[in-house]
């Protein structure tokens, strides 16, 4: 039996094969009986075969399944155009026997929205062309695109679906593509389907591992004791990780209604964090709601009300929801023009999401019970210290006025008279340490400057001596609330540091608000100097590393140097930021 005829510029009906298992029994059919020059490629055939359904990584696979079909054919040229997932335009377009070089002139890939391509897609069928460009859905070439005449286009189904089109072009020997070369085409084109479907599968598999290993990870994270801003910020992180975005950003609920970005990772400075999304947006409203935002193209997007927003091109913004309660939301945002998020993506960020949500109330939950234990704590030991050690160092200062009042040798009197002097002042300083103990978070003072002496306080009690302090220049005055509050944490995270590792005998606490910046910007210095051990060669610096990144995103830096101690013994530890 010959194999069947059709003319050279005619589509040749392809069929809807049910399965992967009826396309292939039907090629299988169509080769019994074939003519000799038919049956002499077969080997050629099965070696194609062999060679596509090789490897697991889809794209691979689709290079492999270009350049095999362009040798079995005898083609300079082939292509796949992967179909978007609404069906309309191509996805992906994947291509064999243009040089790179070539291809930069080019430029842009065809997007299937035209021409005899997205004819293709929504008529997904056999197409033989002796020369193309004659064709009426033909819609040219760009410049610098190699010229192309004889054309053969094949669908490629997986489980029954449309996957996409293989294309060929030019036949080698400049003849036109015969019907030899449609039937070893089509048995190829099954095969390619069972190939690419069991790579994605693959990749379907693995994408999944990658999202169950980022929610592990972010579960350790908030729950090892981090507090909350590192917490949102490693959330953040493996988000832009995960959904290989341009940033992954974090916004929770402010007071006026709207949401404020509190976490930001990202390659590039973006000077997001800080930024509020006024609750005017009907994004903002969906999200409080607990829906999912997906946008296309976030330039473009009249929903967007902020610039920095408008530098991106596909978004998904999801609420971090658990039990009913919107904590906030996870933004991962793409470059203009990168490619959208697809089902499979948007349905794994959602998953990821919750689980980053429950994380957080659960380290949440565990961070109010370890600061009732904290506050009952400093309960007791401020009682302790009332109800004990004051009462003891009056008394004690008591017998030494009786003492001095005794005595007849005037050095004595004079020695006395100083040491009941130092117990008042530390009388003194034990009920500041008291009254600061006794304070809640919702007490502390508004001004900079209050703030500040209130962390020096608190941190006197474990370090067991009042670290020394001095400010330069209107610290209220200039200093705004964004920077003031990282200002505070940066003080807190040094000062704590100085506590569990230094060891030292002497703090010195320096705020100055008169320093100009490496980029010319008015701005404040925290510098924070022990005589402690110093850092160990070798030891941790998530601290450390957590100061540089609190400042630089607010246009910042930090740093560490020799400390104050003899020979410049300890750590000076440096913060800065512009107002």
């Amino acid at each position: 039996m010959s194999a069947p005829s059709a003319s050279a510029d005619s589509p040749l009906p392809d069929g809807s094969p049910d399965s992967v298992e009826a396309a292939a029994a039907r090629a299988s059919r169509s080769l019994q009986g074939l003519s000799p020059e038919l049956t002499s490629r077969v080997p050629q055939l099965l070696e194609a075969m062999r060679s596509v359904g090789t490897g697991l990584e889809l794209h691979t696979t689709l290079d492999r399944i270009c350049e095999t079909a362009a040798e079995l054919a005898d083609a300079h040229y082939a292509a796949i155009g992967v179909v978007a997932e609404d069906g309309e335009g191509l996805s992906d377009f994947v291509y064999h026997g243009i040089d790179e070089a070539t291809a930069k002139r080019i430029g842009r890939l065809p997007d299937g929205h035209r021409g005899l391509l997205g004819a293709l897609i929504h008529q997904p069928r056999t197409l033989r062309l002796a020369d193309l460009s004659a064709d009426p859905r033909s819609c040219g070439f760009p410049a610098h695109h190699p010229p192309m005449r004889t054309f053969l286009g094949v669908p490629i189904r997986v489980q029954g679906e449309i996957f996409g089109n293989l294309y060929l072009t030019e036949k080698r020997d400049g003849a036109e593509f015969n019907d030899y070369d449609v039937h070893m085409v089509r048995v190829l084109a099954t095969e390619a389907g069972i190939a690419i479907g069991n790579a994605r599968l693959y990749e379907a598999a693995k994408q999944r591992e990658r999202w169950i290993d980022g929610s592990v990870a972010v579960t350790t994270a908030l729950l090892s004791g981090s507090d909350a801003e590192e917490a949102l910020a490693v959330v953040a992180e493996q988000a832009r990780h995960l959904a290989d975005s341009a940033a992954g950003i974090v916004l929770l609920p402010d007071d006026e209604g709207g949401m404020e970005v509190v976490a930001v990772s990202s390659d590039e400075p973006n000077g997001a964090l800080g930024v509020v999304v006024p609750p005017e947006s009907r994004i903002v409203a969906d999200l409080l709601e607990g829906e999912s935002v997906f946008i296309d193209d976030a330039a473009s997007d009249p929903r967007i009300m902020t610039e920095i927003a408008r530098a991106y091109g596909p978004v998904m913004m999801l609420p971090l929801q658990s039990d009913g309660r919107v904590l906030g939301t996870l933004v991962t945002p793409r470059a203009r023009g990168a490619r959208p998020f697809s089902e499979a993506e948007r349905t794994l960020a959602t998953q990821f999401a919750s689980q980053a949500a429950l994380a957080l109330m659960m380290a949440e939950a565990q961070r109010d019970r370890e600061r009732l234990a904290v506050y009952e704590d400093r309960d007791r030991i401020a009682r302790d210290l009332h109800d004990l050690v004051i009462q003891r160092l009056f008394a004690t200062g008591m017998m030494l006025e009786s003492a001095q009042r005794r005595s007849v040798v005037p050095e004595v009197q004079v020695g006395v008279g100083r040491a009941v002097d130092e117990l008042d002042v530390t009388i003194q300083e034990i009920r500041t340490a008291i009254f600061a103990l006794q304070q809640g978070p919702a007490e502390a003072p508004s001004g900079l400057r209050t703030r500040v002496l209130r962390e020096i306080n608190m941190a006197a009690v474990p370090l067991g001596f009042k670290p020394s302090h001095h400010f330069v220049g209107p610290v209220d005055a200039v200093v705004g609330e964004l920077t003031g509050k990282n200002l505070i944490a940066a003080l807190r995270e040094a000062l704590s540091n100085a506590f569990r590792h230094a060891q030292a005998a002497r703090i010195d606490v320096v705020v100055d608000s008169t320093v100009v910046l490496a980029d010319g910007q008015h701005g404040v210095r925290l510098t924070v100097a022990d005589d402690g051990v110093g850092i160990a060669e070798g030891g941790r610096r998530s601290g450390l590393k957590n100061l540089k990144r609190r400042a630089e995103s607010l246009g910042g830096d930090s740093w560490y140097g020799p400390g104050i101690g003899e020979d410049g013994g300890g750590t000076t530890v440096v913060w800065e930021a512009p107002y």
